[in-house]
């Protein structure tokens, strides 16, 4: 790479973003979350994180001065700071209204957001990613964009907003996300460069087509990888779940749909009750913590194996978690997409350069 350039990373998780970090060419020299099983699943995966400093902990209560020194010691020419805060904070959009934007990073109640602005206008990173659901751009959550943007802005940083779905970066999955991307130096182009599209339009544009479910998770059918979540049968909607189609849900087995004698009624349940993955589509969105019939579920009618939900989500294959079942499931379905996360890295990056 023709910079010497690092990364410290906040809100990691299993590491998604982190991984995208090392796939982009840019090291990760400081990974941190406050949950001890994603902590345990970063040391675990030494191959990866063998140099990184991993610490545990709250961010509320990790002074800045932690990351400019570990900075400091690894000596980069440039650096970033990346990471998703949580999304369930903003509820509390109100906290953020006000006219001195030192004061919205460091009022007492502040959300994790907060306190990702805080480390990066304490340590001015050269750029920085930050990524949070989509629904941050609705009106309901606007002014934390706005306030966001206020605050980078008086920082010195020119930034882009990216509304990314996984789809078209080289992910095997429907997934949309929001990207703040800011840096010290000059976008390159309008957005990060796409990889893929529907395949009706790749004559036309030279992309590649989707990645499918059916390829991604091929080679995990076998009884080696079996696990008792995966049992559906016996279970409550298990006849039912056979008769929904690949690539479908429950609306399928309504009068919506023309099913004889219809067993559910359209739009009366959540969209993802009873949904099928299809092995020739993208997968739909991996959930963190689906209820008991929330899918996707493999068309063989089984729940999705930890290396399945993991191929989805385009971690490194034989990616270790650590955990419980249920925290493995929430692990995954909280992180940013490799792939995805790399194209947004590669875009920083470059206007760094």
């Amino acid at each position: 790479m023709s910079e010497n350039i690092a990364a410290v990373s906040l809100f990691s998780g299993a590491g998604g973003l982190d991984i995208a970090c090392f796939m982009a060419g840019i090291p990760v020299i400081s990974s941190t979350d406050f949950d001890a099983d994603c902590i345990e699943t970063l040391k675990a995966n030494e191959d990866i994180f063998g140099k990184t400093k991993i610490l545990e902990g709250d961010l509320h209560h990790i002074d800045s001065s932690v990351f400019s020194g570990i900075v400091k010691q690894n000596k980069p020419e440039k650096f970033i700071v990346i990471g998703g805060a949580p999304c369930q904070p903003f509820s509390k959009a109100g906290y953020w209204v006000g006219n001195d934007t030192r004061k919205g990073i460091h009022d007492p109640r502040a959300t994790l957001v907060n306190e990702y602005l805080r480390v990066v206008t304490d340590i001015r990173p050269d750029g920085f990613l930050f990524e949070n659901v989509e629904s941050l751009m609705h009106p309901t959550n606007k002014v934390i964009v706005d306030r966001f943007i206020e605050i980078i802005t008086e920082a010195g940083y020119s930034y882009q907003t990216v509304r990314a779905n996984a789809l078209e970066y080289g992910v095997p999955q429907r997934r949309k996300r929001l990207f703040i991307i800011g840096t010290k130096g000059t976008f390159k182009r309008d957005e990060p460069v796409k990889t893929h599209c529907a395949p009706e339009k790749c004559k036309e544009t030279g992309l590649k087509p989707y990645e499918t479910a059916g390829k991604a998770i091929a080679g995990y059918e076998g009884d080696e990888f079996f696990e008792e979540y995966e049992v559906t049968k016996g279970g409550t909607y298990y006849e039912d779940l056979c008769q929904v189609p690949p690539g479908q849900n429950y609306k399928a087995l309504t009068a919506w749909a023309g099913y004889p004698n219809p067993k559910f009624v359209a739009d009366k349940r959540f969209w993802n009750f009873l949904l099928k993955l299809s092995p020739n589509e993208p997968s739909w969105t991996v959930c963190a913590q689906p209820g008991p019939w929330v899918g996707p579920f493999h068309w063989d009618n089984r729940r999705l194996r930890v290396p399945e939900l993991a191929a989805i989500q385009t971690f490194p294959k034989g990616y270790k978690f650590c955990g419980t079942r249920r925290s493995i499931q929430k692990q995954i379905g909280n992180a940013v997409p490799c792939l995805m996360g790399k194209a947004m890295i590669e875009y920083l990056k470059e206007s760094l350069e």
